[in-house]
């Protein structure tokens, strides 16, 4: 096995590989929720989500609730394996 770390780019950035943890253990997320979980404002949210929509890792679903419009995160088996991976690594470099 390689020394050099293998890092996923696009879940590496801090705010995105919080939402991979949230999105982990959930079958699928709320927009507010995430947003308020991680503490980002709606704008840096939707960048992170787009990046990761680029990349296959996540499916955005909209529904109306209560009236108004929302939107559902989850993880494709794509972002899931990623996110795995990713973790895997993360625990190797720190002798996990």
């Amino acid at each position: 096995m390689s020394d050099v770390p293998v890092f996923d780019p696009i879940l590496h950035a801090p705010g995105r590989l919080q939402i991979g943890a949230i999105l982990s253990r959930v079958d699928e997320a709320e927009f507010a929720m995430i947003r308020d979980a991680i503490k980002v404002s709606d704008s840096v949210l939707s960048k992170h989500l787009k990046q990761m929509e680029e990349a296959g890792y996540i499916k955005l679903t909209k529904a109306a609730q209560d009236g108004r419009q929302r939107t559902w995160i989850s993880f494709s088996m794509t972002g899931k394996l990623a996110f795995r991976a990713h973790v895997a690594e993360l625990q190797r470099l720190a002798g996990g």
